[in-house]
């Protein structure tokens, strides 16, 4: 069994990389995409446990990108990149420190509506690239303000409106990376650029146009792609040969809703096979 989109304590799992190849390990999952946000940070450390323990690592990222002609959030897995390529760095270190402040602020709104979290407190769980609204949520369940990570009062706090208005008291909205220089951030860092989990964002309706930028892949297989989404996401899979890929998004404690390691979904052997075929492609139109 493989899996093809996780992440680890690096950005906002709960749980550390050799704690995730340990589990993968466990549940018989031969190869494993590490898909961290935003950074390939720890992606040379992966790669290392990965022979220590028996798994195979496929170095990704998922970038934080946004669709500035729909006005929709998208995010693009890249796979196979070179961990700490240039391209990749400089697209997402800037958005990496506009969280952190983002984070930051957060925090201090929280504190100003009658919460008392000190900053130190957040800190004691942030990931290796700063702090999440996981992390923020964590410390605020250990003063007893909540029992879980999303429920009524992550709502409260982070709430995202519509348009902006109606947004929870907590909520600063960042600014991302357009889909264009994500697709083509991944491709110079000699990586596949796939379209991750499009039925949360609704993104088919980009798909065409994407595809003309250098889209390469579609997560048909995603625990937020209903039976709808599946088909409509196979359907442009097939209409431009694009790489079926699928993973379980996972994140440990901070996952929205209990997750196993793993797509059983998506045939080893076949996936392998269209791999190769696609990162050919991808070198000969370099």
């Amino acid at each position: 069994m493989i899996d093809l989109h996780v992440h680890t304590n690096v950005s906002d799992n709960s749980m550390s990389i050799r704690e995730v190849l340990n589990l993968a390990k466990e549940e018989g999952i031969t190869d494993l995409a590490i898909t961290d946000h935003d950074t390939t940070l720890g992606l040379n450390e992966a790669l290392h446990l990965g022979k220590e323990i028996g798994v195979g690592i496929i170095p990704g990222i998922e970038i934080s990108a946004f669709d500035y002609r729909r006005n929709s959030r998208a995010h693009i897995l890249g796979l196979f990149v070179k961990p700490e390529h240039p391209s990749l760095k400089q697209l997402c270190d800037h958005l990496v420190q506009s969280r952190n402040e983002a984070s930051y602020e957060m925090v201090s709104r929280i504190n100003e509506a009658g919460y008392t979290i000190p900053w130190e407190d957040v800190q004691k769980y942030r990931g290796r690239t700063g702090v999440y609204k996981q992390h923020i949520m964590h410390a605020l369940m250990d003063k007893g303000y909540c029992d879980r990570i999303y429920g009524d009062l992550y709502k409260k706090l982070f709430r995202r409106g519509d348009n902006a208005k109606n947004s929870g008291i907590a909520y600063v909205p960042l600014i991302y990376v357009s889909v264009a220089e994500a697709i083509k951030a991944v491709i110079e860092a000699g990586g596949i650029p796939v379209l991750a989990h499009p039925g949360q964002f609704n993104n088919f309706a980009a798909i065409d146009e994407w595809v003309e930028l250098g889209l390469k892949g579609i997560e048909v297989f995603h625990p937020k792609n209903d039976e709808e989404d599946r088909r409509q996401a196979m359907a442009y899979a097939q209409k431009y040969q694009l790489l079926i890929t699928g993973g379980s998004d996972f994140h440990g404690l901070y996952g929205e809703s209990p997750i196993e390691l793993g797509c059983k979904e998506l045939d080893h052997v076949e996936w392998i096979s269209a791999l190769e075929k696609k990162r050919t492609e991808l070198v000969m139109n370099v």
